[in-house]
């Protein structure tokens, strides 16, 4: 299939898709939500004041709506779902704080990052509080599968973090440490957001495979999306400065394949960029001509449309029904962001 007729395909699939996911999950949401911001609170005024900066700062929770999602796919659900959606929001916004420190962000959805306000220490502090707040969630809901999915998730997420600190600046990462990495610290949350509401919904080992590796596929493709977006997107609409990826020296697939392809004088320009906060937009510029020149961009694209494949093949295991089909549909969505 040409790019163009896969272009398409994925608008008219993706079509309207978040928006039904929306609708479909709405009264969980609320109760989410609400849930989210009692246990955003703390007698020390500085946690919730700083919690509820970056979670009320907007983002699509879709993380929790997919946890929420799975668990109407089945028939036996108790309730705990709401519980695990709202630890797996603390836990997406916990790793949101760590990073922003880590990568030294100044900008997060839009607005200037927690640690530009209150500072490195205190976003650190409160994303711990944040993910102390999720495994109380789970202790909760009294489920020790539930609970044990997301406590490997955050070992492994943490692992990914590391392991993408230490590739920074390399020249000489590839594809599949990138994979490593992206597998890690982006699917690995996906996948155990889909899972836990699949025990949630009372699924069979089956069910909870088929979501486990459905949410891990979304994942993947989700963040090659985004590291072209990287490059292609609009600054503000994505909530952060376009080319923050290159400047903080993250090794993504789009500069990964360049780099394996580059002639001496282009490798020297992604060099001269690559970790370089201050580096100057007419830079940027060149990086992302080469880019475009070996075409990796389109080919970051073309490998999430296999994983948006492998997740829509995941569903299949599950009985045809309306949320299995808009779950298929979010998927290729996901992959419409980067046309």
């Amino acid at each position: 299939m040409a790019l163009s007729d896969s272009r398409v395909l994925a608008e008219a699939t993706g079509a309207g898709a978040l928006e039904r996911l929306v609708a479909a999950t709405h009264a969980d949401m609320e109760r989410v939500n609400t849930l989210i911001l009692k246990r955003a609170d703390s007698h020390v005024a500085m946690v919730p004041e700083l919690a509820r900066y970056l979670i009320e700062a907007g983002g699509k929770r879709l993380r929790p709506m997919l946890t929420i999602a799975a668990a109407q796919l089945f028939a036996n659900r108790r309730g705990a779902e709401i519980n695990y959606a709202a630890a797996v929001e603390f836990m997406h916004n916990a790793t949101l704080l760590h990073d922003d420190v880590v990568d030294d962000s100044d900008m997060r959805r839009g607005r200037p990052a927690a640690r530009m306000i209150w500072g490195n220490p205190a976003s650190v502090l409160v994303g711990d509080f944040l993910l102390g707040q999720a495994f109380m969630m789970m202790v909760e809901a009294g489920d020790l599968d539930a609970l044990g999915t997301l406590a490997r998730a955050a070992a492994i997420i943490a692992e990914g973090e590391v392991f993408q600190l230490a590739k920074a600046r390399d020249l000489e990462a590839t594809a599949a440490e990138y994979e490593q990495v992206i597998r890690a610290k982006t699917a690995t949350l996906f996948a155990a957001a889909a899972e836990v509401g699949a025990l949630a919904g009372g699924a069979d080992t089956d069910g909870r495979k088929a979501l486990r590796d459905y949410g891990m596929e979304l994942g993947l493709a989700f963040q090659l999306v985004d590291d072209v977006l990287d490059y292609r997107g609009e600054g503000d609409a994505m909530g952060k400065n376009t080319g923050d990826d290159l400047r903080e020296g993250k090794m993504t697939l789009p500069v990964i394949l360049a780099l394996e392809e580059a002639n001496p004088g282009e490798r020297e320009i992604i060099a001269a960029v690559l970790g370089k906060p201050d580096a100057s937009d007419t830079a940027l510029a060149q990086v992302v001509a080469i880019l475009n020149r070996h075409r990796t961009l389109d080919r970051t694209i073309d490998e999430a449309q296999g994983h948006v494949g492998r997740a829509r093949t995941a569903l299949d295991a599950l009985p045809v029904s309306e949320m299995r089909t808009l779950l298929s549909d979010i998927a290729e969505f996901y992959v419409s962001r980067a046309y």
